[in-house]
């Protein structure tokens, strides 16, 4: 399975600090953003990523980030010469990578504290196909995307629906069988000149092809879209840090647990870093 990380947008709700860098390479508390989707999919046990972001920012991510190889990945670059919607990066993609047999796209910005990921969630999933995201419930449902069901099937799909019909409201995690591209191909776009990943999950479902994670106790889904939003992320992440020493979304971290690099190369890893991040990560 392919990873996609999509970074891009222009982050117009963060101005001026994005004016000249991209919204996920700022910091949520101690490490750069795009450290917590790349760990996200290091724990579900994916290794091979397409980073997509903006013109002018690849450079950026690739001095931070290189080719993965220091935590066992292979890294990817795509440029999305546009934000023309969230679907457009599955397009983007395949045409970078040629097809796609399975993908995780998982948007750079968004931020998850879980147990639930492993990699059973993928073995699963590329043995029945079709599309299966992860919702979450909410107290403002009105201001994402929101699934609705009928027993335990998802019934309607919405975004950002004035009266919601759930508190269930889609997260920036999507997994996609090999027709995620086809599919992403023949959408029009909306009324905002978007390729809407909405409307691809819902070609899913009305082929009775979408099943639905519903996360909930013991899972933290964060969004960092407002300076709000980004405050409370890293007061979340300093908070857990702090009280249980165990790092959120550190992808050397990650990449050890998993086996793929030594203790030695985590500790030399580690000792690069600021002395707080590597006092808190050993102790």
């Amino acid at each position: 399975m392919k990873g996609i990380i999509l970074a891009g947008g222009k982050g117009t709700r963060l101005y001026p600090i994005t004016l000249g860098i991209s919204k996920q390479l700022l910091p949520v508390y101690n490490k750069p953003m795009i450290y917590y989707p790349i760990a996200t999919l290091m724990q579900l046990g994916i290794r091979d990523i397409i980073l997509i972001s903006a013109p002018g920012q690849i450079e950026n991510f690739t001095s931070l980030l290189g080719n993965g190889s220091q935590w066992g990945l292979d890294i990817q670059y795509v440029v999305q010469p546009s934000p023309d919607g969230l679907a457009q990066a599955l397009i983007l993609a395949e045409d970078a990578s040629g097809h796609l047999a399975s993908s995780c796209l998982i948007l750079g910005d968004n931020i998850f504290h879980s147990s639930t990921f492993t990699p059973k969630i993928v073995s699963d999933f590329e043995k029945t196909g079709g599309c299966l995201i992860a919702a979450y419930p909410v107290s403002d449902p009105e201001r994402y995307g929101v699934i609705s069901f009928e027993g335990d099937k998802p019934a309607t799909i919405e975004e950002k629906p004035a009266k919601p019909k759930s508190n269930m409201a889609v997260t920036g995690l999507y997994f996609f069988d090999g027709t995620a591209a086809s599919k992403a191909r023949t959408l029009s776009p909306s009324d905002r000149g978007e390729l809407e990943i909405i409307d691809l999950i819902n070609l899913y479902m009305d082929n009775l092809e979408l099943d639905v994670i519903r996360l909930g106790t013991g899972t933290a889904w964060l969004d960092t879209g407002t300076f709000e939003s980004l405050i409370d992320a890293s007061l979340y992440i300093q908070t857990l840090e702090k009280r249980q020493g165990n790092p959120i979304g550190c992808p050397s971290t990650a990449a050890y647990l998993n086996g793929r690099i030594t203790e030695a190369e985590l500790k030399k890893q580690l000792s690069t870093l600021s002395p707080d991040y590597f006092s808190i990560l050993l102790d």
